[in-house]
């Protein structure tokens, strides 16, 4: 009895550690990952879901939730409104430069017309779809939608991007007794799930390159 009283004592310091260091931590990488395409936050939330997941609070899926949701939706609006600066300048701006760079022309085209046909709705889409988010911003730039009707429908859109990835690191700690095993499961699959279509389109790239030499 007094060597599980000790136990509980020892874990308790370090979950309370945990959330105090984690949150905050997660909520910079995420906000920072949304405002520079770089840093896989999908991944991130996930991991945070694991460890949330084995940790006795009933509440901390829920502060993963919000801290994720709410860092994403800082990082989409900061680099709106960058953007926006961009397109009103004449010389426009890095930020939006950036946002371009990363838009594959066809990708930018599909986006512009999923706009036109669904408005501001399309945003909860383009969080859901890998490497979605970027090409449609642009698009919501280039049709100078306001900032306000922008941020209305990436509230949505971001809830359920964060509820997505939470949810695969749910079943990642579930599948799994360690969380760090759940943690490399969650992070694989998430990087597995972002990887896919541009390796689809590498692939489907090269194939049609060499039927065309093939026929040619």
């Amino acid at each position: 009895m007094i060597q599980e009283i000790q136990q509980v004592v020892r874990e308790l310091p370090t979950q309370s550690t945990q959330q105090a260091v984690g949150y905050p931590t997660l909520f910079a990488l995420v906000a920072l990952g949304s405002l520079v395409p770089v840093v896989p936050t999908g991944a991130l939330v996930s991991s945070a879901a694991v460890v949330a997941f084995h940790q006795t609070s009933p509440l901390s899926l829920l502060f993963v939730f919000l801290v994720a949701s709410a860092a994403a939706f800082l990082g989409d609006v900061c680099l709106y409104w960058l953007g926006q600066r961009g397109v009103r300048s004449n010389h426009g701006s890095k930020w939006l430069g950036a946002i371009t760079r990363r838009a594959a022309p066809e990708r930018l085209a599909q986006a512009q017309e999923k706009l036109a046909e669904h408005g501001g709705t399309v945003l909860v889409l383009s969080r859901l779809v890998p490497a979605g988010r970027i090409p449609v911003m642009l698009a919501c730039l280039l049709s100078k939608m306001p900032l306000r009707q922008f941020a209305r429908g990436d509230v949505p859109a971001c809830l359920a991007w964060a509820a997505t990835y939470q949810l695969i690191g749910i079943l990642g700690g579930s599948l799994f007794p360690e969380p760090w095993q759940g943690v490399v499961a969650a992070v694989a699959l998430t990087l597995l799930i972002s990887g896919a279509p541009a390796a689809w389109r590498r692939l489907r790239a090269r194939f049609g390159h060499g039927t065309g030499d093939a026929t040619g």
